[in-house]
């Protein structure tokens, strides 16, 4: 399946060279010429990757780059005519993963989109940038390691937590046992994959109120496990 790439760009010249150019790389691209339109877009086009200019009409791309990460952990590259280091320091600050500045060869801006897919597809186990998890029936904070379930503190050791929230964030997104491994000990950490099922089991006993039934994290036979929320995050 091609990588979707979104382009949010007004000037006619440079969005239909930036199209064309990764269209015929083999990226399945969008094109919207100012913010309004590539919200939409993003939300209906759903890219893996966002190509924003800063200074764009209707909506400009460092609010549209908020926007973005409310919901998505996606790779943005923003485009700016602006060399100045603070202009960088600003869209980097507010979520975005790289900075061009124009004129760029389309070459050099293909590098940095083979680069950004290749991090967030190897690292991107996060779709939201948020720190807080909210469904009818849990909540769980990252930066206070606290869970509860139905209002009920729940407590969990920092492993076990690490799971449950790699999990959750990945909603309705079946995780293997070495996805879920590499995200809680690292890349670089040798063990024993079999802990991951371990984990699982005391998750369950403390979070379900049938443990041999769970209602939040299921077994995926021969590939994983996936957290079930109420898809009513907020």
């Amino acid at each position: 399946m091609k990588d979707k790439v979104l382009i949010i760009e007004d000037d006619k010249e440079i969005g239909d060279m930036v199209k064309d150019y990764l269209s015929l790389k083999g990226y399945n691209t969008k094109l919207a010429r100012n913010g309004l339109e590539g919200l939409k877009l993003f939300e209906s086009f759903e890219p893996d990757l966002a190509i924003i200019d800063i200074m764009l009409p209707v909506i400009d791309g460092l609010e549209l780059c908020t926007k973005f990460r409310k919901s998505s952990n996606i790779p943005i590259i923003i485009l700016s005519a602006k060399s100045d280091n603070q202009d960088k320091i600003l869209g980097l600050g507010i979520g975005a993963d790289d900075y061009v500045t124009k004129p760029f060869s389309p070459k050099e801006l293909l590098a940095r989109v083979i680069s950004q897919l290749r991090r967030y597809k190897n690292d991107g186990l996060m779709v939201s940038s948020s720190n807080v998890i909210k469904f009818s029936d849990i909540y769980i904070n990252k930066e206070s390691y606290e869970v509860k379930i139905h209002g009920k503190v729940i407590d969990l050791s920092t492993k076990e937590f690490d799971i449950l929230y790699c999990l959750a964030k990945n909603n309705n997104k079946v995780l293997t046992k070495e996805q879920i491994f590499d995200y809680v000990w690292g890349v670089d950490e040798y063990g024993d994959i079999n802990t991951v099922t371990v984990h699982i089991r005391r998750i369950r006993e403390k979070i379900e109120a049938n443990p041999s039934e769970p209602v939040f994290i299921e077994t995926i036979w021969g590939v994983g496990y996936k957290f079930k929320g109420d898809n009513n995050e907020k």
